[in-house]
């Protein structure tokens, strides 16, 4: 029963989320929506082993929560820099 409760929250939160990623007023909004719905995502996951029982999906989460990360901080990277690689530093 608290498996089920936590995935209509979770999956609620996840609606709140995408709302606000295409609402949201700035870019730094939006990515931080988009990064949010990542980590929900990855709770669900979690919730979803737990209940059926396949507690290897943890792997599938903790996976996605890295692809989650390093997608964020390269789209963070790309906004305030304009690429993805660095010239060399200016002094």
């Amino acid at each position: 029963m608290i498996f089920t409760v936590a995935t209509f929250a979770i999956l609620v939160t996840i609606s709140l989320g995408l709302a606000r990623a295409l609402m949201g007023p700035t870019v730094y909004d939006r990515i931080l929506a988009v990064n949010m719905v990542g980590t929900k995502t990855v709770l669900l996951i979690a919730v979803f082993a737990v209940l059926s029982g396949r507690t290897n999906m943890i792997d599938i989460a903790l996976t996605y929560a890295l692809i989650n990360l390093v997608g964020v901080v390269a789209v963070l990277k790309f906004v305030e820099q304009g690429n993805f690689y660095t010239d060399g530093e200016d002094d």
